[in-house]
């Protein structure tokens, strides 16, 4: 959910900090801060709301030479554990403040560390769950927390001094009798504190150990000024790799600018980085030996360019990136699907006689439309289940079950764990992602990437898109293999390779949805129909205008309006129907006189020259014809125009929406 960025090397960390915070606001925008060693001590300084407040508050500071220095951390937060504050705001301190630590996650033994700190005399300043490892990784590096609290904004001397407008002030010891109790908190890798101060890595490995839940950390101490140890379980983290110089981030998108070298952290797993040092150990503190990849996305895909909004860009950006997700993949000529990804598994998958698709949000969207396709072009059982409910169910895995998990940013927290569950039963585990080297990605048995380039904006839409379309390819491969006639797959296959120059023709469209949205926009409740393939069309259409605009709207199947959702129906009620010509039209037309003679106002995604469904509603956003398994592809493109063009009239942050975040890694 959050963005963490910090840097070791020979530049000034501050512009690099920051400019990495801009490229990671849309993980998480409620707060954010930074702490940088400089030759004056320990600076930090925070802010409640966008990256700008806090950049805004450091370049306003008369002396900013206050805070030069080559090693630091910074992070923007997605609040879970308290409300936006500059208390609640990270980088967190330790009690005598020469630790700081940022952290994605959730600590989910907070409490009970809290406790036990709070007893040796700890006094906490925040309410987050990441407040105590700063404590922790202080006891195991000391053994003798002190009394203190933590300002918003302070300078940490090396000598314990604190000072804060310039002026010092020496900060007491804590007293003798605030040691901890005797308890065991010793950790599991016999690290525990004693007679010898323990190094910064040896005293993470040892906090961690206590830890139950999920992190990615970084950490800094005055104790050891040009050093930095970052850790993940469950929350990812990589580091780029320069000339004497590293960049820990949450995202690729943090550090693409300096440098295109990675190591990819594993869970469990540690790091620690000095200048021109790297070492990676288990948090066992076993070595481990990584192997630098090179990341593919580029500065120029990240940039939001000439466009007003990301999601702007992303949205039009759909004819180019569904290119990219084909290419490679479909021989339009020899009319057949490619799948090299899929080589090591061909034969398992031969013998599958059911798939499991799962996902959260937009990827579950994504799952429903595979669902269809899978039944219909493949003649494959089909389940199709919420990644959250899927991890804590008791699935029923026999051989021959395959699971798809389909997620873009590879790293959604509810995906990985029912993946990681339905594996550990058996079944074979496929992933379709978008981001190379994913944590999805890594622990699936082999995959599919969307290759559509980096999604920044927090409403998805490109990346849905892709993943219909390779669920699609997937279906059509699968069925050759089984039932699928050489006619029927050569159609799909030409068809599937026209989407592209398509969708530009239905994005052109544009101006005159926003026309459209201009009549309803002020709305506060909307309802999506959609039957068979546009069912999960419909939910989508909803999602994305919840997420942006923050109306209500609800997605469901027109032929389930009538039994209870009909009662909302009013004059003007604003309903999206979804309509292009295909088996379920004539039903979806009843469904629309229905809706009409209620009064609703009613927009449609109808198939091109559809006379019969312009006489019924009050406007229609056409798409070329195609066959039906295929329509989906380009029904969504008006939805997720009417949504942003909607938000943008309501005055919405269409890129920054309320209490969302982009990646979500925690429960």
């Amino acid at each position: 959910m959050c963005g963490i960025i910090g840097y070791v090397g020979k530049q000034q960390a501050l512009p690099i900090l920051l400019e990495g915070l801009k490229q990671l606001e849309y993980r998480g925008y409620d707060s954010a801060g930074l702490a940088i060693l400089t030759g004056e001590g320990l600076q930090v300084r925070k802010a409640v709301g966008r990256i700008a407040s806090l950049e805004g508050r450091v370049l306003a500071e008369p002396d900013t030479h206050v805070l030069s220095g080559s090693v630091g951390l910074a992070h923007t937060r997605w609040a879970t554990h308290g409300a936006p504050s500059e208390a609640n705001a990270h980088p967190h301190l330790d009690s005598r403040r020469h630790i700081a630590v940022v952290h994605n996650g959730i600590i989910e033994n907070h409490a009970v560390l809290r406790q036990f700190l709070e007893r040796a005399g700890v006094v906490f300043t925040s309410q987050t769950d990441t407040e105590v490892l700063g404590h922790l990784i202080s006891y195991h590096m000391n053994g003798d927390p002190p009394l203190h609290s933590e300002p918003s904004m302070h300078t940490i001397l090396p000598s314990g001094q604190s000072s804060e407008s310039g002026v010092a002030t020496t900060q007491p010891k804590a007293p003798a009798d605030t040691r901890l109790p005797t308890v065991d908190l010793s950790p599991t890798n016999g690290s525990a504190p004693g007679p010898e101060p323990l190094t910064l890595l040896e005293s993470v490995l040892a906090a961690l150990s206590q830890v139950v839940g999920t992190f990615g950390v970084a950490v800094l101490s005055l104790d050891e000024p040009q050093t930095i140890v970052a850790a993940r379980r469950g929350s990812p983290l990589l580091v780029g790799i320069g000339k004497d110089e590293f960049i820990v981030a949450s995202d690729a998108a943090a550090i693409v600018a300096h440098t295109s070298n990675v190591i990819y952290l594993e869970d469990n797993e540690a790091v620690e980085i000095t200048p021109g040092k790297l070492r990676t150990v288990t948090l066992d503190a076993v070595p481990v030996s990584k192997t630098v990849e090179h990341i593919a996305v580029s500065l120029s895909e990240i940039e939001l360019g000439n466009y007003r909004h990301r999601m702007l860009k992303e949205i039009c950006e759909q004819p180019e990136s569904l290119h990219n997700c084909l290419r490679g993949r479909l021989d339009a000529l020899g009319h057949r699907v490619i799948f090299g990804g899929l080589a090591s598994v061909e034969r398992e998958l031969s013998r599958t006689h059911r798939f499991l698709l799962t996902g959260c949000g937009t990827a579950w969207h994504a799952g429903l439309v595979g669902g269809y396709l899978m039944e219909d072009l493949a003649r494959i059982h089909t389940e199709v289940a919420v990644a959250s409910e899927l991890r804590y169910r008791n699935p029923l895995i026999d051989e021959g079950t395959t699971l798809i998990a389909i997620s873009q940013s590879g790293e959604t927290a509810d995906t990985l764990g029912a993946l990681r569950e339905v594996r550990d039963r058996g079944a074979l585990a496929l992933g379709v992602v978008n981001v190379v080297g994913s944590s999805v990605a890594r622990n699936t048995d082999a995959g599919i990437y969307l290759h559509v380039g980096p999604e920044i904006g927090v409403a998805s839409t490109k990346a849905f898109t892709a993943q219909v379309a390779v669920l699609s390819m997937l279906a059509m491969w699968m069925g050759r293999r089984r039932h699928l006639s050489t006619e029927r797959y050569a159609e799909l296959v030409h068809a599937l390779a026209q989407v592209p120059t398509q969708m530009a023709e239905v994005l052109a469209q544009s101006d005159r949805i926003a026309e459209a949205a201009r009549k309803v926009y002020a709305q506060e409740n909307w309802l999506f129909l959609g039957r068979g393939y546009h069912l999960p069309v419909a939910l989508e259409g909803a999602l994305k205008l919840k997420e942006v605009s923050y109306i209500h709207a609800e997605g469901l199947s027109a032929a389930e309006m009538k039994h209870g959702h009909i009662a909302l129906l009013e004059d003007g009620f604003p309903v999206v129907a979804l309509a292009p010509q295909g088996s379920q039209y004539e039903k979806m037309l009843s469904n629309i006189e229905e809706c009409r003679a209620r009064g609703a106002r009613i927009f449609a995604v109808g198939t091109r020259g559809d006379q019969r469904l312009r006489a019924l509603v009050d406007e229609v956003f056409e798409i070329p014809p195609l066959p039906e398994p295929l329509q989906p592809l380009l029904a969504v493109l008006p939805l997720q125009l009417l949504a942003y063009h909607t938000a943008v009239l309501r005055g919405c942050n269409v890129d920054r929406p309320r209490n969302l975040a982009k990646s979500v890694t925690v429960e």
